[in-house]
């Protein structure tokens, strides 16, 4: 492809009809006649690389300062953002050839996801999918490594979607990716924002970061549907201006919960049209919040009640969220992936409403991750459950030994009991094997991962729906 064709105008270049090979922002991958992007990251500045890619065989560099590299530098205001240009227009700008959902928040963005795409594709539409677990193209699933994918990884999926009749695309819009400017010139038809509660200061360092992060997504959208029974979601719906909508106790969306049980929950909706009431395969309170946000954003993307309401209903959740486990005995074994102290708060609290026998709830911490929420989880759990056993998550390259004392730190003058047990496929045993009649075990954490992360970056395969297997075995 042309230089010229690539910079569509942005930006003035002597050579624009030198042909680009490739295109990419990593310095380790530089090729014969390829672009290169010099961009500024948190532990390495690619500007330090730029002469370099030319002596490697660039044909040109893109960077924020003047390097002094002559006509073969392109300088630009913003490298991160000039990289998403380049690379939508690399892949021939999959992003105008479909309709873009975007939801953002701390909790709630893979069920809102995936009930969304459910009910689109119940409804006619072909869907792909961006998210945590995996991407999606309609039926198709495909690898993913980062919530939100990387820029040049991100358009070549766009392509892929779009050159397989996806019409629309509905994805969970991470602050690493809004802040890197991952998603490039993608705008959204619909935004949705769930709540904001403490993860990722390892990133953000203060909370107020993690807003604003979270904040540019609806920069980017023209409607807006936020949950102002958060806090800043109140804030966000104040703030911003342009067309949107809340949902929660009050609002535009306002639901009432009706029942909630083991094998579903129950809720009505009242809206300007009048009031309906749904019946989900999913339960927990924070699952009829997840559902109304999904069907706002259908109506919003003008899908009838007719399509959407039997398609909500018949939606049968995410795995590894709020997930029963099988186990042929007289206690329960729920799965999730709750990893903050907010997430395992309403885990339990939903958990706790129909649990006959005790509250068990199993859960570690991530290694090289936010030091600081560990302590808060353990005083979640230990507000709502009857007994804790503390485990590993992902140790990473941290000492999980060290990590449980971060954790136990939170557990100093409550009154729960609970038991040590480090090896996480020891501690599943443990717990399946001290509970009894009426009892719930929530494992937390993990949800649809089925790996477990050491130092190195080591994955080692971990399914607990494997495990629980397992250890009923020999009880």
């Amino acid at each position: 492809m042309k230089l010229s064709a690539l910079l569509e105008n942005r930006v003035p270049t002597v050579i624009g009809d030198t042909e680009i090979t490739a295109i990419t922002d990593d310095n380790r991958k530089i090729t014969q006649g390829c672009i290169y992007i010099a961009v500024k990251g948190e532990k390495f500045d690619g500007h330090s690389a730029a002469a370099k890619a030319l002596e490697d065989g660039a044909a040109v560099v893109v960077v924020e300062r003047d390097l002094g590299l002559g006509e073969k530098q392109i300088l630009v205001p913003d490298s991160r953002a000039e990289y998403g240009n380049l690379c939508a227009a690399w892949f021939g700008h999959p992003e105008r050839e479909m309709r873009f959902i975007g939801v953002t928040g701390t909790n709630g963005k893979t069920t809102i996801t995936t009930v969304i795409k459910y009910i689109l594709t119940k409804n006619g539409h072909k869907v792909g999918l961006i998210g945590t677990i995996q991407n999606e193209i309609g039926d198709e699933i495909v690898h993913t490594d980062n919530t939100t994918p990387m820029t040049f990884d991100l358009f070549a999926l766009y392509r892929k979607m779009a050159d397989a009749g996806c019409d629309t695309v509905v994805m969970e819009v991470s602050s690493f990716g809004l802040v890197q400017k991952r998603i490039g010139p993608t705008h959204f038809e619909v935004a949705v924002f769930t709540n904001l509660t403490q993860d990722h200061l390892d990133y953000h360092k203060t909370m107020e970061n993690y807003y604003q992060a979270k904040r540019m997504l609806f920069d980017i959208c023209d409607k807006a549907v936020i949950n102002t029974d958060d806090d800043y979601g109140k804030r966000l719906y104040d703030e911003i201006s342009g067309e949107k909508y809340n949902y929660g106790a009050e609002g535009n969306f306002a639901y009432t919960p009706i029942s909630v049980k083991a094998n579903g929950a129950a809720f009505s909706l009242k809206q300007s049209c009048g009031v309906l009431e749904f019946h989900l395969n999913m339960t927990g309170y924070f699952n009829i919040a997840n559902a109304t946000a999904a069907y706002a954003v259908c109506k919003l993307m003008g899908v009838p009640d007719a399509g959407s309401i039997p398609a909500l209903e018949a939606c049968p959740g995410v795995k590894g969220r709020c997930e029963i486990i099988p186990t042929g005995r007289d206690f329960s074994v729920i799965c999730d992936y709750a990893h903050t102290p907010d997430a395992i708060e309403n885990i339990l609290e939903n958990v706790k409403l129909y649990t006959e026998g005790r509250l068990i709830c199993l859960f570690g911490c991530g290694g090289n991750r936010d030091k600081t929420k560990r302590p808060k989880m353990a005083q979640a759990a230990a507000k709502l459950a009857d007994l804790l056993v503390v485990t590993s998550d992902n140790p990473r390259d941290e000492d999980p030994e060290a990590i449980i004392q971060d954790i136990l730190a939170g557990l100093e003058g409550t009154q729960t009991p609970y038991d040590v047990v480090t090896d996480r496929r020891e501690a599943i045993a443990h717990a399946l094997k001290i509970a009894k009649s009426g009892d719930v075990i929530v494992l937390a954490g993990k949800g649809h991962e089925d790996y477990q992360i050491f130092a190195g970056n080591v994955h080692t395969h971990f399914d607990e729906r494997e495990v629980v297997a397992e250890a009923l075995k020999s009880l």
